[in-house]
């Protein structure tokens, strides 16, 4: 498995001036960091759970963007940035670009600001002014908790939570829980909970793991459930009624189904079609809600759904 840290991933990326500086930043600081932000002519950002900080050129972070000791990144820097994301061919990553993301090792999500070309056909962004590099980490165990409900039974549940709550992290390690006790089917859209690279994951998500990637959701339940008998699925921020209804299919099939939404509490959760139409099925047991950004990877609730409708 990959031993290298996402901190450490992004900085390759970056160009040696403020690469060094972020080797500089202490190990305490970089503990709870959730993104590092990059903007053309603008001072380079770190953002944490509950502060905003910027990069100096001697690894100290500030509170003043216009401090002039401040790293500042150029459009041309942004740019070299993204050529490099892109492996040196953007047209390979139209897919990516259309989208407005890249998927990095480690997992880690790289957004892309900019503007989108006016050619005929699908839209892609071709002028960039800013990155969102946003840090993935495995935590042995921290899925523990959930994972014991998950096999209960072989429940279904639905791991929800707002922006930077942890609903990835938690997933990737209840993944290699099961993973390591049963035949499971990891369904990776994004290559962000595996960090499939040749073929092998460089993040730990079970022996028994199968992974799909590179795929739609809905698209990719359906295979596994076809072809791979799994025992559980996984897959990471369904949203389309496309993915409830595989899910729904899975389930159907004798798979136990974790899953993660983008829903902080029961409210925003039930105004979501996804959501609607997998409860409304009764085939989802559990609905487990984090805290937040502020506290990443705490449940903060846990509610049953059989009855909601």
């Amino acid at each position: 498995m990959n031993e290298r840290t996402s901190y450490d991933v992004i900085i390759n990326y970056l160009p040696a001036y403020a690469a060094r500086a972020m080797r500089m930043v202490k190990t305490e600081q970089r503990e709870r960091l959730s993104e590092v932000r990059i903007r053309s002519g603008r001072a380079l950002s770190f953002v944490y759970p509950d502060k905003i900080k910027f990069l100096t050129f001697n690894g100290s972070l500030t509170n003043d963007h216009e401090d002039k000791n401040c790293v500042v990144t150029s459009h041309n820097d942004i740019s070299n940035i993204v050529a490099s994301l892109s492996h040196y061919s953007l047209h390979c990553c139209k897919t990516q670009l259309s989208e407005g993301f890249f998927t990095i090792e480690n997992g880690i999500r790289v957004g892309v600001a900019g503007s989108f070309s006016s050619d005929p056909g699908e839209p892609v962004l071709k002028y960039f002014n800013g990155l969102n590099f946003r840090m993935s980490r495995c935590i042995v165990g921290c899925g523990y908790e959930i994972f014991k409900r998950f096999i209960t039974e072989k429940k279904s549940i639905l791991i929800c939570g707002g922006v930077n709550s942890g609903k990835t992290t938690i997933l990737r390690d209840v993944c290699r829980s099961c993973g390591d006790r049963f035949k499971t089917a990891l369904i990776d859209e994004r290559n962000e909970i595996s960090s499939l690279q040749n073929g092998q994951p460089m993040n730990d998500v079970g022996a028994m793991t199968d992974i799909i990637s590179g795929c739609k959701r809905s698209t990719g339940i359906e295979l596994a459930v076809r072809t791979l008998s799994p025992d559980y699925i996984m897959c990471d921020e369904i949203s389309s009624e496309a993915d409830s209804e595989a899910i729904i299919k899975g389930i159907a099939c004798g798979a136990a189904v974790a899953a993660t939404i983008h829903a902080p509490d029961m409210t925003s959760l039930l105004n979501r079609n996804a959501a609607q139409i997998l409860i409304h099925s009764g085939m989802i047991d559990q609905c487990i809600f984090l805290s937040g950004a502020d506290s990443p990877g705490k449940i903060k609730e846990i509610r049953s759904v059989k009855n909601v409708y």
